[in-house]
């Protein structure tokens, strides 16, 4: 739990529906600005390789962030 909240600190901490939409979307937009800097990005031939495996790391912390929220919130992580 130690480690979670480390790694994930913006997903504990919400106590009602309207805090836990908020961060869900703060991660949607987070990864989606990341996204569209990526594909910019990603244009560039030899950069673009390691840009897209930094593109899919940030969009698998944010679903998992997504999931530890939802979990946290759901009670189920103590």
């Amino acid at each position: 739990m130690d480690m979670l909240k480390k790694f994930f600190p913006y997903s504990f901490g919400a106590k009602d529906v309207t805090a836990l939409v908020i961060k869900i979307i703060v991660y949607i937009v987070a990864a989606a600005i990341a996204g569209v800097l990526i594909g910019i990005l990603a244009l560039i031939p030899i950069v673009g390789l390691l840009v897209g495996i930094v593109g899919g790391l940030i969009d698998l912390y944010a679903l998992i962030g997504i999931v530890v929220l939802v979990l946290d919130y759901l009670k189920v992580l103590k």
